[in-house]
């Protein structure tokens, strides 16, 4: 086991190498170029996590973090494509200018009305949405835990939010409640899943904070920023139902909500999970092969 292990993590850095054996693939123009575009950026995960499955697939791709100003998105993105990289990945705070600036959509990202995954090709820029598959994966494969016939409370009405709403519907859960600070975008959400049939049995509403006090929920996913400023939202306790799942989508550290929970006695995991499941989604959107994650995970756990 610690044999194989360290031969898998020996794949991962010979990927990562930027040796001369690296320079002269690229002067065979083999190398196909992706990032992972946010702001702030430093922390992310996504360039080991798609070294380790370029790695693992045999496949010559270089990934990296871009850091794009708030004010200058579409102009990093078109800076990128000149530069001839072939796919981007999109995170906080971008997925909804991300949406504004694709001239395709899929359906998953028309149904979010945000995007998370760019793909470049000489149709121009289409724009996929993967966080969805990746926290439904993440809560029912990796986790063992069905969301069908449980309440589930997100929190949050932003691009993230907006993400995985429609896969967590599609999995009939029997109560999903939207709760944000502006009350009105939680509102909004509602509105555009009551206009689809495909959801009438489920009860879809939009609380404000206050109006939680009493409600409890199977699973609470907490789909806000929050944990980047160490902000603590103002959450009920009585939110987490005995044994209740408390999500965030952060990941890489203990957030004000994590915490928050785990006084609650909720069973808290971060987004580390749903990270590399949707990373995975967009690498096989971009290569067409879908890597093994589990392997992947144990590995970015260690770091």
């Amino acid at each position: 086991m610690v044999g194989s292990m360290q031969a898998y993590l020996g794949q991962i850095k010979h990927h990562l190498n930027t040796s001369m054996v690296n320079q002269h693939i690229n002067t065979l123009n083999q190398i196909d170029h992706y990032a992972v575009v946010g702001n702030p950026i430093a922390h992310s995960k996504s360039p080991l996590i798609h070294a380790a499955f370029a790695a693992q697939t045999m496949q010559m791709l270089e990934y990296e973090r871009v850091l794009s100003p708030l004010d200058g998105f579409t102009n990093t993105i078109q800076a990128m494509r000149s530069r001839g990289f072939k796919g981007a990945n999109v995170t906080v705070p971008f997925k909804l200018e991300a949406f504004e600036l694709a001239n395709n959509l899929t359906e998953r990202a028309q149904d979010a009305g945000a995007v998370n995954t760019l793909i470049f090709d000489e149709t121009g820029i289409t724009g996929d949405n993967t966080d969805g598959a990746g926290i439904v994966r993440d809560i029912q494969q990796n986790l063992g835990l069905s969301i069908a016939g449980k309440r589930v409370l997100l929190i949050g009405a932003g691009g993230a939010a907006e993400g995985v709403l429609h896969p967590i519907l599609a999995c009939s859960p029997s109560l999903l409640v939207i709760t944000n600070r502006t009350l009105n975008k939680a509102i909004s959400m509602v509105k555009k899943v009551e206009e689809q049939s495909d959801y009438r049995f489920i009860s879809v509403n939009a609380y404000a904070f206050d109006d939680l006090q009493g409600q409890a929920f199977d699973i609470v996913i907490n789909a806000t920023s929050t944990g980047l400023s160490d902000t603590l939202l103002p959450l009920p306790t009585s939110i987490f139902a005995p044994q209740a799942l408390a999500y965030d989508m952060m990941y890489g550290r203990e957030t004000p909500f994590m915490a928050f929970a785990r006084l609650c006695n909720a069973n808290v995991v971060d987004g580390l999970g749903m990270l590399i499941e949707q990373a995975a989604e967009a690498f096989y959107a971009w290569r067409g092969v879908h890597p093994e994650t589990q392997s992947v995970m144990q590995y970015i756990r260690t770091l």
